[in-house]
């Protein structure tokens, strides 16, 4: 009885070991995993984070992109717009605004400019033809059908225009009263801007005598 007894106990022994070495070695693998579990999702959590800040980032960067180059359109227009007549000269501008307004053509090939000083007659032809009573630019185009423009510009953007033709026709002398009636009867006319292309188109075409 004693021999199986000895067995039975060294068996049960056994059987504890066993037990507690499946315990242990659960309680590994569990503790394990679990740090596995809490690695990983650190690990996912970050690359979210990554990816996240990678698409962020690309998307500031792109919208900073496009609002960059739109504010270099804006700004190239807005430059080109403010530049469309400053190469030129205000003597140009106004040359060209003045022609667009009183010109009888607009359809010209070339617009010449002749200034005329003060004291030459309205028309040398005319002995008795009285003078300029001050410096005046006249404007005509290439044929005498354009017609012509002649007046004083006053600097505040009115010209006082002379009614006197390009080419003088007509029985002469025609006497002091004639020219001086012309003179008198001067008009002050208000000059407007006019379209900025236009006024362009115009000054490109300007020959100065």
């Amino acid at each position: 009885m004693k021999k199986p007894t000895k067995i039975l106990y060294i068996y049960a022994i056994a059987l504890v070991m066993a037990g507690m070495l499946a315990g242990c070695g659960d309680k590994t693998n569990d503790g394990a995993n679990d740090e596995d579990l809490k690695s990983n999702s650190s690990l996912e959590s970050a690359a979210e984070e990554t990816a996240n800040d990678g698409i962020e980032t690309s998307t500031e960067g792109s919208a900073q992109s496009e609002s960059d180059s739109t504010a270099s359109e804006n700004s190239a227009g807005d430059k080109e717009d403010n530049e469309t007549l400053s190469q030129y000269s205000s003597q140009q501008i106004e040359y060209a605004r003045v022609w667009l307004q009183l010109g009888p053509n607009q359809d010209l090939d070339e617009l010449y400019v002749r200034h005329i000083p003060a004291g030459t007659p309205l028309n040398p032809e005319d002995e008795t033809s009285a003078d300029y009573p001050e410096d005046v630019i006249q404007l005509a185009g290439s044929r005498l059908a354009d017609g012509s423009v002649t007046y004083k510009g006053n600097g505040d953007g009115t010209v006082n225009v002379y009614n006197v033709p390009l080419r003088w026709d007509g029985q002469y002398p025609a006497g002091e009263k004639f020219y001086s009636d012309i003179i008198e009867n001067t008009k002050q006319v208000s000059i407007e801007p006019g379209e900025d292309e236009k006024v362009i188109e115009l000054i490109e075409k300007l020959i100065e005598e």
